[in-house]
């Protein structure tokens, strides 16, 4: 097999700082037009600016054991790296010379006439620049380390369905432990997944129950609703989606929860009551078990950092924050919550805080119930960095919709959330449910299906 050359786009090393490690022992040359993309993104504070310093400390480790211009080792049993100018000659007329993406085509045009005997890949997250390397005839791939599914359709959607006797529909609401046995129907079962229950004599006759684990009986699902387990902090939940998120929320058990869903599924509102729930309507009881609210929110929409607005911290957070305070607004407002204290109230006294994402890094955040909100727009170090954050006591919720991805250098299959769901499903401390189904409004619904 011959040797393969890789020239890595800028986009790949603000998603992953470590992907020069990741190509074995293939070569990699970096265009200094990378570099100098890179190096713009590296005052910014947020993760792809993170990633851009890191990288920056990467390569001057590099250089410290040669010269980058001649290749040097990047570990054992990996390749050589190299940093190189781009000869603008190699590019068809009719290009853009001042594009950066083309300056890198340039660079790997040439390379490729150096170095007939060799694979020369263009490696990039851009579809666009994919195409131009197939136009220019050069071999490209999109950078799929990060990716953990194949398509959004793979994600894990935290509810399955499993075909059952009859009898046993019936046993498990009279009360009965029933016990699920390991087999082709149900190895892929998660922990705290949610199962729906259907009848093998009568597919209308249905139940719903959440496994947790093959040796305990399947749990039963509470119902949130006015006459029976009453409402959360005045919100009833609309749909078996909302019930099935709900059971999460308030499980003090499951520490981590994620919920996944467009505009509209409640996924936002629902968090910020249950929060509400356990912190202010317990507030004092013996049984409190959070003594204050931190949400959260990805600054990424915004397109730049908190410092470059004017005013107080407050008046800085107040677009970020717009969305939450709307919900706090709403639940706060309602009738069943009119005897409560303001809502200001509760954020004089530190019992309710809203925070830029930036803030909670560095922290240990203990006897807290933590919303990260707009989770998609995060990459995977943010969202480790958030998750290593919580302390004893913390239940931390996870909410996005990975179908509104603000941050160019992710999307469906890459990004943080969708990372997370995927590898923190196999733990019994995390819950996630995705909900499909609209409840904001009518008007709303329609837009997120046909537009």
């Amino acid at each position: 097999m011959s040797k393969k050359i890789y020239v890595l786009d800028t986009n790949v090393y603000l998603t992953d700082y470590e992907a020069l490690y990741k190509f074995g022992t293939g070569d990699i040359i970096i265009p200094l037009k990378v570099l100098e993309e890179v190096d713009k993104q590296k005052k910014r504070q947020d993760g792809v600016g993170l990633n851009a310093r890191n990288f920056i400390r990467i390569l001057d480790e590099l250089r410290l054991k040669g010269n980058l211009n001649n290749g040097v080792r990047i570990d054992k049993g990996l390749g050589i790296v190299k940093t190189r100018f781009s000869n603008l000659s190699f590019l068809p007329e009719d290009f853009d010379k001042t594009q950066p993406d083309n300056v890198i085509l340039a660079c790997a045009l040439e390379i490729k006439q150096e170095n007939p005997g060799k694979k020369v890949i263009v490696v990039s997250l851009d579809i666009n620049l994919r195409v131009r390397c197939d136009a220019v005839g050069l071999e490209c791939e999109a950078y799929t380390e990060n990716q953990v599914v194949k398509k959004t359709g793979d994600i894990y959607s935290g509810c399955g369905r499993l075909l059952i006797d009859d009898q046993i529909i019936d046993r498990f609401y009279a009360g009965e432990e029933i016990f699920l046995e390991n087999n082709e129907q149900t190895k892929e079962f998660k922990p705290n997944q949610f199962i729906i229950l259907i009848s093998s004599a009568n597919e209308k006759k249905t139940g719903l129950a959440r496994f947790v684990a093959f040796n305990k009986p399947l749990a039963k699902v509470r119902e949130y609703v006015k006459g029976k387990e009453g409402v959360i902090f005045g919100l009833t939940p609309r749909n078996k989606e909302q019930q099935m998120a709900m059971n999460l929320l308030m499980d003090e058990d499951i520490p981590i929860v994620s919920l996944m869903g467009s505009a509209g599924t409640g996924k936002t509102l629902m968090a910020i009551a249950a929060a509400l729930e356990h912190v202010i309507n317990r507030e004092g009881e013996d049984n409190q078990k959070y003594e204050k609210i931190i949400v959260s929110r990805s600054v990424m929409p915004m397109g730049k950092d908190i410092g470059f607005l004017p005013g107080t911290m407050e008046e800085k957070m107040a677009p970020w924050v717009a969305p939450v305070q709307d919900n706090l607004d709403t639940l706060f407002s309602n009738k069943a919550n009119k005897n409560l204290d303001p809502l200001e109230h509760y954020k004089e006294k530190g019992i309710i805080q809203v925070e830029a994402l930036t803030y909670i890094r560095g922290r240990s955040l203990n006897n807290a119930f933590i919303i990260i909100d707009e989770c998609q727009n995060m990459n995977i170090h943010e969202i480790k960095t958030v998750l290593t954050r919580v302390g004893e006591n913390t239940k931390i919720v996870l909410t996005g919709d990975v179908e509104q991805i603000d941050n160019i250098y992710l999307n469906e299959t890459t990004n943080g959330f969708t990372y997370a769901v995927e590898k923190l499903k196999e733990s019994e401390l995390s819950g996630h449910v995705t909900l499909t189904r609209g409840e904001r409004s009518k008007v709303a619904t329609l837009a997120a299906k046909v537009l």
